[in-house]
C-alpha cells in the first residue's frame, strides 16, 4: 500500500482570520486527510484561543470537496457516547462521507478534570475505554440501542438515519497497550501510534523505529487471535512526539529519509501538524508545502 501523507490542524485560529484558509489549503495541496485535536485545551495553546473539534469540522466539511476529516483524537475524557454517535452521524452527513474518527483512552492532561472530576487512574481510563468504543460502534450501526454497562449506559438511543458510510463511519484507534490494541484489532479500520512517548526526552530516532516495529509486531498478534488479517488495518503514525521532533520538516529530503524508514514497517500514513509559529510545531511554511506536494512520490 502506497504511504498517504495527512495533515493535522490544530484549532487555533477564528475561522475568519485563517481557519477556513488552512483547511482550503490543506485541500489544495492534496493532503490525504486533515484532522484535529479533541480536546477543551491542551498543553502550551491552554491560555490562548482553541476552538472545538467537531464544529471545526464541520466547517472544513462546508469548505472543502475532497479532503478527508477526522479526530486525532476523541477520548471518553469529557465525551458521552451517545451525544457523540449524533453528533458524528450529523457530520459524516454533511461532509458527504469523508470522516474518520480517531479515538484514544484519554490522558491525565487538562481534559480529565475540565468537568469537574477526579482524573481517571489507568485502569479506569482502559476500562472506560473498552467500554466507550464498544458502545459506540453499536450506537452507530443500528437505528436503536439500549446498553447498560458500568460507566455508559443508552436508553432506546435513536440514530437514524446512520452514517453515510456504511456500515458506519471508520476508527482509527490510537493504542500501544494490549487492551487498546485488542481494541484497534477488533473495531478499527486504521490502527494510530506516536511512537513511544518514554523515548521521546532521551531515545535515540534509532530506538524510535523499534519501538514503533514492536507495536506493529503486537498489533498483528492481537489480530491474529481474532483470525483477522492484519494487512486490512490501516496504520497511522502523528508524528512530532518522536526523538526526531520537528527536524524530519527541515527539509523534503529529511522528511524523506525519516518517512521511508516508517514506511518500511508498515505504517501507511503519516500525519504531519501544521507549522504554528512560536510553538512546537514551528516549521517553514513553504518547506512544509514542498514536502506536501513532493515528498510522497520520492518514497514511491
Amino acid at each position: 500500500m502506497a504511504l498517504r501523507l495527512s495533515t493535522v490542524i490544530l484549532p487555533v485560529d477564528r475561522w475568519s482570520e485563517g481557519g477556513r484558509a488552512t483547511w482550503q489549503r490543506a485541500e489544495e495541496l492534496g493532503f490525504h486527510a486533515a484532522y484535529t485535536y479533541d480536546h477543551l485545551s491542551w498543553r502550551s495553546f491552554r491560555d490562548g484561543p482553541w476552538f472545538g473539534a467537531l464544529p471545526t469540522l464541520t466547517a472544513a466539511a462546508g469548505a472543502t470537496e475532497r479532503l478527508r476529516l477526522g479526530t486525532l483524537v476523541t477520548s471518553p475524557n469529557f465525551r458521552h457516547p451517545v451525544t457523540l454517535a449524533k453528533e458524528l452521524i450529523s457530520l459524516d452527513d454533511i461532509s458527504g462521507g469523508r470522516v474518520t474518527l480517531g479515538i484514544g483512552a484519554g490522558g491525565s492532561g487538562f481534559d480529565a478534570t475540565a468537568l469537574g472530576q477526579e482524573a481517571w487512574s489507568p485502569r479506569e481510563r482502559a476500562d472506560r475505554f473498552a467500554e466507550f468504543v464498544t458502545l459506540l460502534d453499536q450506537l452507530l450501526t443500528e437505528d436503536a440501542v439500549s446498553y447498560t454497562g458500568d460507566h455508559y449506559s443508552a436508553h432506546e438511543a435513536r440514530n437514524i438515519p446512520g452514517c453515510v458510510q456504511e456500515p458506519r463511519l471508520p476508527f482509527a484507534v490510537a493504542a500501544t497497550g494490549p487492551r487498546g490494541l485488542r481494541l484497534a484489532a477488533r473495531y478499527g479500520q486504521a490502527w494510530v501510534t506516536t511512537g513511544d512517548p518514554k523515548l521521546f526526552e532521551t531515545g535515540t530516532p534509532e530506538q524510535s523505529v523499534l519501538a514503533v516495529e514492536g507495536q506493529i509486531g503486537r498489533l498483528t498478534e492481537a489480530c491474529a487471535e481474532i483470525g483477522r488479517d492484519v494487512a486490512g488495518l490501516d496504520k497511522i503514525m502523528l508524528t512530532g512526539f518522536t526523538p526526531d521532533r520537528a527536524r524530519p520538516l527541515d527539509s523534503v529530503d529529511a522528511f524523506v529519509d525519516f518517512a521511508g524508514r516508517y514506511a518500511a514497517l508498515g505504517i501507511t500514513e503519516l500525519v504531519i501538524h501544521w507549522p504554528i509559529a512560536d510553538s512546537d510545531f514551528a516549521a517553514d511554511q513553504a518547506v512544509f508545502e514542498k514536502i506536501a506536494t513532493e515528498a510522497v512520490a520520492q518514497l514511491g
